[in-house]
């Protein structure tokens, strides 16, 4: 069978993935009814139509793709990151790198209680009733399933196939966030239509989520070439969703010494983490022969 390449010159990829973003963005506006993001029942046709948006894309791809009877190119769902080879690994490994970071809000909030954070957090997660609950509320659906996925998918497995090839894999790492993180700039609209907040103060949050989302953008586009698998930005996307943005700003609100000592853990697991990057995600271990970074 014939393997798939692609060989878009650079401002048709840009095209392209500016047009994954809007129809993304656009597919969550397409009906009549208005209501606030988390009413049920936009939440329910948000869900139909990314569903839609993450079937329509993958054929598009194929579209401007080429064939090649060659050993060196790949099938369109290893592209997309959608492997057997590593997939352990790739569930596991780049999860327990994004904790590293994640939870340093909990030791910023009470570094006593990390190990108490921890326990509890334990046997919650053991608690069959705790899951029950999660699976039927349609807010954590979105947060931790498919906002993850859809996102996921569409701007990390659809628009790096095109991107890679047309501007190498290090540019692509930080041009495929921006898309990502103007997307996000569409809840400024929300908080304005539905009274949250006036124009100056939602353009302010929005402007400060556009800066982190592009900056998690870019982790997650580089654990996706490091492990050529799209599971792993799904779950370090989920998790993140789930502990939230770390509090650094409540680190100066403590009295030293306490101060000084989360500060002081803020750097040692910042090192960690940064010591962790690279062989936690060493294509190697993941078998991965699609990217190259």
């Amino acid at each position: 069978m014939a393997a798939i390449i692609f060989s878009l010159a650079g401002w048709q990829a840009v095209l392209l993935c500016l047009l994954f973003a809007i129809i993304y963005v656009g597919s969550l506006y397409v009906w009549s009814d208005i209501f606030f993001r988390d009413h049920p029942k936009t939440i329910k046709r948000r869900f139909i139509s990314v569903g839609i948006i993450s079937l329509i894309v993958p054929p598009v791809i194929y579209c401007f793709s080429q064939t090649k009877d060659s050993i060196d190119a790949h099938s369109i769902l290893e592209w997309l990151g959608i492997r057997y080879t590593g997939l352990i690994p790739a569930m596991i490994l780049p999860l327990l790198l994004t904790m590293v970071l994640t939870m340093l809000k909990e030791i910023a909030q009470d570094l006593n209680s990390l190990g108490c954070f921890l326990l509890i957090h334990m046997f919650l997660y053991l608690e069959p009733r705790y899951w029950t609950n999660c699976f039927s509320n349609l807010m954590w659906i979105r947060n931790h399933l498919v906002a993850p996925f859809s996102e996921e998918f569409i701007f990390r497995a659809c628009m790096l196939p095109l991107l890679v090839p047309a501007f190498g894999a290090g540019t692509s790492v930080f041009l495929c966030p921006l898309f990502f993180g103007v997307a996000h700039f569409h809840h400024m609209i929300e908080k304005v239509i539905t009274g949250q907040q006036p124009v100056f103060e939602a353009f302010k949050t929005s402007s400060f989520q556009l800066c982190y989302t592009t900056v998690f953008g870019a982790y997650s586009a580089f654990l996706f070439m490091r492990t050529g698998h799209v599971i792993a930005p799904i779950l370090a996307h989920a998790f993140c969703n789930h502990m939230g943005f770390p509090v650094f700003g409540e680190v100066m609100g403590y009295q030293q010494p306490t101060r000084m000592k989360l500060i002081v853990a803020f750097i040692v697991g910042l090192i960690g983490w940064l010591s962790l990057l690279y062989p936690l995600t060493s294509p190697s271990i993941y078998g991965n022969d699609v990217y190259s970074l």
